[in-house]
């Protein structure tokens, strides 16, 4: 009775609340999809996606495991090496936030770079200056 017990003692333990930290190999896909995501500016919108789909994160990922034969059909070995460390961290219950933080990390690492940037001449200021204002 005593070794049931203690296979059945975390039988319904789930992950602590808070944010989930992914392995090495979780950071790379993860990292690289919150990079793209602030890249094109999507930022507002996938954080509102991802905060209203938060309850269904572990889902998600159940399904992205049925669409797995696919994405191995289709995929690099690499590529899809990937996508399976990104639906085991997708499966933890803090991956949401973690995802929304490091988008706005990229978000405001993207801003830091582009007002570092010099300031690109305009067409006005490559004209010679001509005294009838014409072109």
């Amino acid at each position: 009775m005593g070794a049931l017990k203690n296979k059945l003692k975390h039988a319904f333990a789930v992950d602590p609340p808070g944010v989930a930290d992914p392995t090495p190999q979780q950071q790379v896909p993860v990292d690289w999809i919150c990079r793209e995501i602030a890249r094109r500016r999507l930022t507002t919108p996938a954080i509102a996606f991802l905060e209203m789909s938060r309850p269904l994160n572990y889902v998600g990922a159940q399904l992205g495991h049925v669409m797995a034969p696919g994405i191995w059909a289709l995929a690099r070995q690499l590529t899809y090496a990937n996508y399976k460390h990104f639906l085991a961290f997708l499966e933890l219950r803090g991956s949401m936030e973690y995802f929304c933080q490091r988008i706005e990390h990229f978000e405001e690492e993207f801003e830091r770079q582009k007002s570092e940037k010099p300031p690109t001449p305009t067409e006005s200021d490559d004209r010679p200056d001509d005294p009838q204002g014409g072109p």
